[in-house]
């Protein structure tokens, strides 16, 4: 086993602080992405019932029994999907992000573990 008890900025102190830092990003990355994920989702749900109720909206302006102008509602309804699909790209490209950062934390989280067993921070 290698001894914890790293006082001050040496090399072993360093290890520790990224070691204590790994720790801390694995689980926020991976509750990050969790969330970004249901975000998604519910940007997809949301963009289906827009779809829906334009559709709704076309489909009684057709109808030339009423007498209402409802293009402007479907313009603004379109509009809001537009941003939505705006909104859902942002947040796919910020999840690959954290899949990338995600996959370098375990990368070398495995690095370090294997240098350590390795005993290549024996308080040099």
């Amino acid at each position: 086993g290698v001894s914890m008890m790293a006082a001050g900025s040496g090399p072993a102190a360093r290890e520790l602080f990224a070691e204590g830092l790994l720790q801390f990003l694995r689980p926020a990355v991976r509750q990050l992405d969790r969330h970004v994920h249901s975000v998604r989702e519910s940007q997809v749900e949301l963009r289906e019932h827009i779809d829906s109720l334009a559709t709704e909206l076309c489909r009684i302006n057709e109808d030339q029994k009423v007498a209402l102008d409802l293009d402007p509602y479907v313009k603004k309804l379109l509009n809001a999907r537009r941003r939505v699909v705006l909104v859902n790209n942002i947040l796919q490209n910020a999840q690959e992000r954290l899949r990338r950062l995600n996959h370098s934390v375990a990368k070398e989280t495995v690095r370090r573990r294997a240098m350590l067993e390795a005993g290549g921070y024996q308080g040099k």
